[in-house]
């Protein structure tokens, strides 16, 4: 890989989901021993948690994998990022909508359903925000499976 490759998660508040994404992707990054070659970020479409750290139920599960994403603070998704990153992946349907309506505007990046990089039959990232903690075991697994096939497929983009 020549120049450092942005990827950026996008979920709807940016508690749970797309900070476990950021989390477990750079872990994911980090064993591959390619920190230096690609940056990780996390947003929300929403603005209702700007400043706050990820839901305790998400910080506990990624904890009992070896992922600390307590220190993370959730942001809102704008139209720059789609300029900023080489990536942005989103979990559900609805984000994609949200954020190719930008798109549609103002260009840039395309989005992604983040879960096309993986091999289970799902698409979308569940939301486990109104659920217990079992919801956050199953996105952790959607995620890191998913997690593996991005970087798969960043190396083959740089090969």
């Amino acid at each position: 890989m020549t120049a450092p490759v942005k990827v950026l998660f996008v979920c709807l508040g940016n508690i749970c989901r797309s900070p476990s994404a950021e989390g477990v992707f750079r872990k994911v990054v980090q064993q591959a021993g390619l920190e230096d070659r690609i940056t990780i970020d996390s947003c929300g479409t929403g603005g209702w948690h700007v400043g706050k750290a990820p839901d305790s139920r998400a910080i506990a599960a990624a904890r009992t994998r070896g992922i600390d994403i307590g220190h993370l603070r959730a942001r809102q998704f704008c139209s720059d990022d789609l300029d900023q990153y080489d990536y942005v992946l989103v979990m559900d349907r609805q984000n994609l909508a949200d954020v190719r309506d930008v798109w549609r505007q103002n260009g840039g990046t395309e989005p992604l359903l983040f879960l096309q990089f993986g091999g289970s039959e799902h698409d979308e990232v569940p939301d486990p925000y109104y659920g217990g903690d079992q919801g956050f075991e199953h996105v952790l697994d959607l995620i890191n499976e998913a997690s593996e096939g991005l970087l798969r497929h960043i190396r083959e983009q740089a090969a």
